[in-house]
């Protein structure tokens, strides 16, 4: 049967990071550091707010776009919290989570040979879903000197005839890296000069631990060229929930709605109440959660740095990213024996991107308590290899 097997289907590998969540399930008394999932349940008024409404008869379809009510409440909170304003009407799609919606981003701009450029380390769909595209990733570091930020040194030396767009997640998983307003305009002036697109996944805004999230939006020379991508499952911990949207100048917009409708329909109804619903009340819950994210920062980079693992202060997200270097073992080694030795999963930086080689990734999505017990088995582990 592999002969039925398309040669793109074939080529995408299987994912690094499932691949040890796997193993770890089944194991007895494991730490799982690997998976990028909030360990807090959906706010109960968001909840409340979806079982009412299937109480009430709320299952059908919506509209391919996503429900209007859904659509402004987004096109409102752009506006208020990171001042990007787009038209509910024809610039935003409500799709089934974030993945979709870098999905039909990348298929809505894509031609064959294209090349995009994808901004790495980085989560692990986008240069799949580029070659499920018949487009060609070409994948443009960050580096740990540079805390993780894209410099537009670095772009432009993989800037080609065939560059098409570029792809960014900012703040970034796996390693926690933000690009402030001043990084943006040198990576701005080189999209325009070249004319290209920027697709900037921006899930993480929230979790934005120094200062505010900055989407490249608000350049005015960026707003037509960019699609921006965000979605509720890490600030409001809705992450089976799946919804995400897309936002875009309407020509690409309806390029992608095409795709969507042809794909998945709608969103979920009974999801996207839940998400007005986070809009409309959710804020006090998802700063409870930020701030509960940030003291576990804290906590766990400090006491990597105390073991022995060199990791910078990640700005947002949920992840740290150390260095394994020092012990001289590579990232995928280190994170197989750490899960044999200690039941603690990581994900080794190598599969988020070449520039994650040297690094893991450790999602500091769980309790206190157990990144506690992480770290002392961590440190366990590496007094065991001394």
């Amino acid at each position: 049967m592999r002969d039925f097997v398309s040669a793109r289907a074939r080529a995408i590998p299987p994912s690094g990071i499932r691949r040890f969540f796997d193993i770890a399930q089944t194991m007895d008394d494991v730490i799982s550091l690997g998976v990028g999932e909030p360990d807090f349940v959906t706010p109960w008024c968001v909840c409340e707010a979806s079982i009412y409404s299937i109480e009430q008869g709320s299952t059908a379809y919506t509209s391919n776009k996503g429900t209007p009510q859904l659509r402004g409440a987004i096109s409102r909170y752009l506006d208020t919290r990171f001042g990007t304003r787009y038209d509910p009407e024809n610039e935003i799609i409500v799709t089934c989570g974030v993945s979709e919606a870098a999905d039909i981003a990348i298929r809505a701009i894509t031609d064959p040979g294209d090349e995009i450029l994808v901004a790495e380390p980085c989560y692990v769909s986008y240069v799949p879903c580029v070659s499920l595209a018949g487009g060609v990733p070409v994948t443009v570091p960050c580096r740990a000197e540079d805390e993780f930020r894209l410099t537009p040194e670095a772009l432009a030396e993989k800037i080609t005839p065939k560059t098409k767009a570029l792809i960014v997640n900012f703040p970034n998983n796996p390693t926690g890296g933000v690009m402030q307003e001043a990084d943006w305009h040198g990576i701005a002036d080189l999209l325009v000069d070249h004319d290209l697109l920027l697709i900037s996944d921006e899930v993480y805004a929230e979790l934005t631990y120094e200062g505010d999230h900055f989407s490249p939006a608000r350049i005015p020379e960026l707003y037509e060229r960019t699609i921006t991508l965000n979605g509720f499952s890490k600030a409001f911990a809705m992450t089976g929930w799946r919804i995400g949207y897309l936002c875009a100048p309407p020509e690409i917009t309806a390029a992608a709605l095409k795709i969507h409708q042809y794909v998945a329909l709608c969103a979920p109804v009974m999801g996207q109440i839940a998400a007005y619903e986070a809009l409309r009340i959710g804020e006090a819950e998802k700063d409870a959660m930020v701030r509960e994210y940030r003291l576990r920062r804290n906590l766990f980079v400090d006491g990597l740095n105390k073991i022995g693992l060199a990791c910078h202060v990640p700005k947002g997200a949920f992840y740290a990213f150390p260095s394994v270097e020092s012990t001289g073992m590579s990232d995928l080694e280190f994170a197989e024996k750490l899960l044999h030795d200690q039941h603690v999963a990581v994900v080794p930086g190598s599969v988020l991107g070449p520039s994650g080689a040297g690094h893991v990734r450790c999602a500091y999505a769980v309790s206190r308590d157990d990144l506690r017990e992480a770290l002392s088995r961590m440190a366990a582990f590496l007094e065991s290899k001394e």
